[in-house]
């Protein structure tokens, strides 16, 4: 008995040994994929698409709201048969508006999936490269850390933003603010329509 616990207790300092010999490194993955210039290409193709699915819909609701319009109008001096008919016509195009909208919103995750699925599988093989080149055994999410002692561990994000050729002045508040930019002109250009 007592030379099975002398094992079990030599594996275990065997083991606890070679673990402090592995090395871990951590990322902020989010930082690095949202900063990639693909991911703006990514976004530009998404708002291009969202901007003419758009159209489409307000062109559909324009046409709704013109025969409702002729509908309330009307209406009285229609026999019930056209009254029928009017009332049978506004129902379709208001069903084929929520299919279509429907069917944009599908598309439109669906292109979302498209284009970012490429983007963080470069991101992914960068990092992956990065922690082999330096003989990493383990890489984490930086935001699922409770606690990161920067002696202790690699901070891969800065090699990896550079591989990604992310500029170093380019953050996520950087990008926020542009983004707010972005829309706060593409509001003055609806309301100046």
């Amino acid at each position: 008995m007592k030379r099975i616990l002398l094992i079990a207790v030599v594996a275990l300092m065997s083991v606890a040994a070679s673990a402090q010999n592995l090395k871990w490194a951590y990322v902020d993955f989010n930082e690095i994929v949202m900063l990639m210039p693909e991911m703006d290409e990514a976004r530009a193709t998404m708002e291009e698409n969202q901007k003419t699915n758009e159209e489409i819909l307000i062109s559909m609701y324009e046409e709704y709201q013109t025969k409702m319009q002729q509908y309330q109008q009307k209406a009285e001096s229609w026999t019930p048969a056209i009254r029928e008919s009017k009332e049978k016509e506004i129902m379709e195009i208001q069903a084929r508006f929520e299919q279509t909208q429907q069917s944009l919103q599908q598309e439109i995750q669906v292109l979302q999936q498209n284009l970012q699925a490429p983007i963080y599988d470069k991101a992914q093989t960068v990092v992956n490269d990065l922690a082999k080149a330096q003989g990493i055994a383990f890489v984490f999410e930086k935001s699922s850390l409770l606690y990161v002692d920067p002696a202790q561990g690699v901070d891969l994000t800065p090699e990896a933003r550079k591989a990604l050729n992310i500029p170093a002045d380019r953050t996520l508040e950087t990008l926020q603010m542009e983004l707010q930019a972005k829309a706060q002109a593409a509001a003055a250009a609806a309301q100046g329509m």
